[in-house]
């Protein structure tokens, strides 16, 4: 590509960076905290871009100039001639080796991402892949509600590794999506992540009680419940699921920041 096409393909990435950052669509692709660097990740491309159009547009100026004072300083026909190529060689050298014009199409999956929002990692990956609870450092003391919300991560870690003993009977509130394992068993489940999309895992806790009769996958609920001593095993890689002993169960829309962040704090 020419100078001034990277110039192009730098202002859209960095516009599109920028789309990202500041709407809700970066969380589909990375964790809350790197909007700052993703803001300014697009913020130095545009500026770089702006930048090289700036330079080109310069050098396009003095070149134009050095052309008319070539032109007016030859006296014979094979002068300006000569002159007039050596200009042309420095001023359209991409001339000959001009890419090809469907290295344009790599701007297509930039077009994608602004006008084409990904949904998020749902039940399909989470049923492939076993579940991805971690044993914590250490538990951070609960705060006294009741009832008392939780993320789904956080009551995963304390119902295997610290066996309830910081839930109690306490009344529990927790959001996650739903998921169907190929013997029709249901689990809610979030997907936790380190730094972004790609390394997403599964977290999954089973459920018991008063279960609506009819779960579509994916569906978002809010189950309303306690702790259970319960446990089952991830079909996928033989890890632990806790149960949930569910109460109350209502759908809820999609969470502006559907992953659980939890995981690596």
């Amino acid at each position: 590509m020419s100078r001034q096409a990277q110039a192009a393909v730098l202002f859209l990435i960095g516009t599109a960076l920028l789309h990202a950052g500041l709407t809700n669509l970066y969380l589909r692709y990375v964790k809350a905290g790197l909007q700052p660097l993703l803001l300014l990740s697009g913020g130095v491309l545009i500026l770089a871009a702006l930048a090289t159009a700036w330079y080109e547009w310069r050098r396009a100026r003095a070149e134009k100039a050095q052309a008319a004072a070539h032109a007016e300083a030859a006296h014979t026909d094979a002068a300006h001639t000569e002159a007039h190529a050596e200009t042309e060689g420095q001023g359209h050298g991409g001339h000959v080796h001009r890419e090809p014009r469907i290295s344009w199409l790599l701007l297509l999956p930039l077009f994608a991402l602004i006008l084409v929002a990904p949904p998020a990692l749902g039940s399909y990956s989470a049923v492939r892949t076993g579940t991805a609870i971690q044993q914590p450092y250490g538990l951070e003391k609960l705060p006294a509600d009741n009832p008392l919300t939780l993320g789904l991560v956080d009551y995963a870690t304390r119902a295997v590794y610290d066996h309830g003993r910081s839930l109690g009977d306490r009344q529990l509130k927790v959001t996650g999506f739903v998921a169907l394992d190929k013997s029709g068993a249901p689990y809610l489940v979030r997907m936790a992540l380190n730094c972004c999309a790609a390394d997403a895992q599964p977290v999954k806790i089973a459920l018991t009680g008063k279960i609506p009769p009819v779960l579509q996958p994916d569906t978002w609920l809010l189950i309303t419940g306690t702790y259970s001593a319960k446990q089952t095993k991830d079909p996928v890689n033989n890890r632990p699921i806790p149960y949930f002993q569910v109460t109350e169960a209502k759908p809820v829309p999609t969470p502006k920041d559907p992953y659980d962040e939890s995981w690596n704090q």
